[in-house]
């Protein structure tokens, strides 16, 4: 089994079109997404009418369940908040009827996949965690793996005998270690914030026990122009560069 796990989208077409492109050239068996593929960019039902005609399961991030309830408007930033009410008229009944019905998280191989922080947040930032309750939270953990992402950042966190370590997430492939637990942050598929404007997503091999970390060019100039094109704060388009 060679599971793609792709996160963070944002309605960034380009991207998603490019990274499927890749992960089709890649022997992968079946797609997860964890959330967020909506918001920012400027084709939110475009992506998720891709989505749903892979049958790619995905989990709830925070920007569908502000669509999904909009009492979840207040926890956005200003201009967050007003992508989030611009996306949702960008949405089609089928869509907004598709967010509704999302899980906040998913198991499946011993891993457990969610947009925020285990066992089932879109909300939390694995950076406003402390190391006492990310130590916690991987102890009660009963999956081995654990595929986040909502920060648009890598990181990888190994944890073992009560020790915990916090690694940058390479690109390629790293080995995995048994009977070690981890959390992997695999940054942004439409708006990358760790340095690199390429759009990111990992391949899970789970017989040989590696992770690969991708990187995958695409038209940011195209994607940007449509932001602004669609009256979505000049932020949005900004960001991608």
């Amino acid at each position: 089994m060679r599971l793609a796990v792709i996160s963070d989208i944002h309605g960034n077409w380009e991207a998603l079109q490019r990274v499927l492109d890749d992960i089709d050239n890649c022997r992968v068996d079946a797609i997860i997404s964890l959330g967020d593929n909506i918001g920012y960019g400027a084709e939110p039902e475009r992506v998720l009418e891709e989505i749903r005609a892979r049958n790619i399961p995905s989990v709830l991030g925070n920007h569908e369940l502000a669509v999904n309830d909009s009492d979840f408007l207040s926890w956005f930033n200003s201009l967050a908040s007003k992508s989030v009410m611009m996306t949702r008229d960008m949405l089609s009944p089928a869509s907004i009827d598709y967010i509704a019905q999302l899980e906040p998280y998913r198991i499946s191989n011993n891993c457990l996949f969610v947009h925020g922080f285990p066992p089932d947040s879109c909300l939390t930032y694995l950076f406003q965690v402390s190391e006492d309750e990310k130590k916690q939270a991987l102890e009660q953990m009963q999956q081995r793996l654990c595929f986040i992402g909502h920060t648009h950042t890598l990181e990888l966190l190994v944890y073992s005998e009560q020790l915990l370590q916090s690694h940058p997430l390479p690109r390629g492939i790293t080995r995995l270690e048994a009977p070690k637990k981890y959390l992997i942050n695999i940054g942004s598929v439409g708006q990358p914030r760790d340095g690199s404007h390429h759009a990111k997503y990992v391949i899970w091999d789970v017989p040989l026990d590696t992770v690969e970390l991708r990187y995958v060019s695409y038209d940011i100039a195209a994607a940007a122009e449509k932001i602004l094109a669609a009256g979505l704060p000049r932020e949005h388009a900004d960001r991608l560069w």
